[in-house]
């Protein structure tokens, strides 16, 4: 089923020279078959989710993953050729303290990852109902929530990782880093990349794809998606297109996501005159967050100590918040 998925992909686009085939692994679903069949189709990236190895954080979200299974998959995908490796991990979850998200933290560390994402874990049993099961007084508040990101990213950095935006960590050497460097970094649904390609592809049931003009999503439901692939039909079933006004204001989201800067310049030379109507924007980001922003003609920029308040900052930028919306608590 690999090679054959693998090759109908490749023969509907085929791969261009700087072709990169990531693959989310999980541990415990994995065999040295499996990971020779991807290995042979042209996976060089593949992408372990860890989230914490605390058995007791594991077993608060059903979630049982010895860091041994993990360690013999990354074995094993290095011994079929695969290089890079991405690491995920999530702070915030129940039972989390310092002790636990420190050890895990330096178990991946022995595990020699080219990439991590730290994320913030969502407490929304509103909208996911399996996490009702969580109980909520073992969560940490946000306090700690804070401690627990900042403490695995001076990890990260003190060995040697470059923090990228607000919630990756890459070698220097690896291309998430350079893009960074280059001012070519992008931020997608996915979280941070160095693909510049204006257009996202997703396949598979509730997948969102993003094209110049906007976005369109799968069918949600496993079943809708089905019925209309087997109809010989699009999956997409509702999409947004974007105006100029989105297009400004999305790049600029985008700018502060990856640079913690917008560059209006830029923006000024992208968009012309349009630009200029992100200045009641700019003002009110200069109002509310005058200790942590400066604003000049060449650009916006969040200072060193405003960058944890950078999603508040962004959000001013989002023509479409919702003020009556139930987030989590994650940052």
């Amino acid at each position: 089923m690999i090679h054959r998925l693998a090759r109908a992909v490749k023969a509907a686009i085929p791969p261009t020279e700087d072709f990169e085939f990531s693959v989310e692994i999980n541990p415990t679903m994995v065999d040295e078959a499996k990971i020779a069949a991807l290995a042979a189709e042209g996976m060089n990236r593949a992408s372990i989710g860890i989230q914490d190895f605390s058995d007791d954080v594991q077993a608060a979200i059903g979630r049982a993953q010895p860091y041994d299974v993990t360690a013999n998959c990354v074995a094993l995908l290095r011994r079929a050729g695969i290089t890079s490796l991405n690491a995920d991990l999530v702070y915030g979850l129940p039972h989390q303290d310092i002790a636990k998200i420190t050890r895990t933290v330096e178990q991946v560390l022995t595990l020699d990852p080219d990439r991590i994402a730290l994320f913030g874990y969502a407490h929304v049993p509103h909208m996911a109902k399996r996490q009702k099961l969580i109980d909520e007084a073992v969560l940490p508040d946000d306090r700690l929530r804070y401690r627990l990101a900042e403490s695995a990213a001076a990890q990260f950095t003190a060995a040697g990782f470059q923090t990228i935006g607000i919630d990756h960590f890459a070698k220097p050497e690896d291309s998430l880093a350079k893009a960074a460097a280059a001012g070519t970094l992008r931020r997608n649904f996915q979280g941070y990349t160095a693909d510049t390609c204006p257009t996202l592809i997703g396949v598979g049931a509730s997948s969102i794809s993003r094209f110049a003009q906007g976005y369109m999503q799968n069918a949600s439901a496993t079943a809708a998606y089905i019925e209309r692939i087997s109809a010989g039909k699009l999956a997409g079933y509702r999409g947004h297109a974007m105006t100029d006004d989105d297009q400004l204001h999305s790049r600029a989201i985008e700018m502060l996501m990856c640079d913690f800067r917008i560059d209006l310049r830029a923006l000024a030379n992208t968009y012309g005159p349009l630009a200029q109507t992100l200045v009641p924007c700019h003002k009110l980001v200069l109002e509310r967050f005058a200790d942590y922003v400066t604003l000049t003609d060449e650009a916006l920029t969040i200072t060193l100590e405003g960058k944890p308040l950078l999603r508040m900052i962004a959000q001013v930028y989002d023509a479409y918040a919702d003020a009556g919306a139930v987030y989590s608590k994650a940052s």
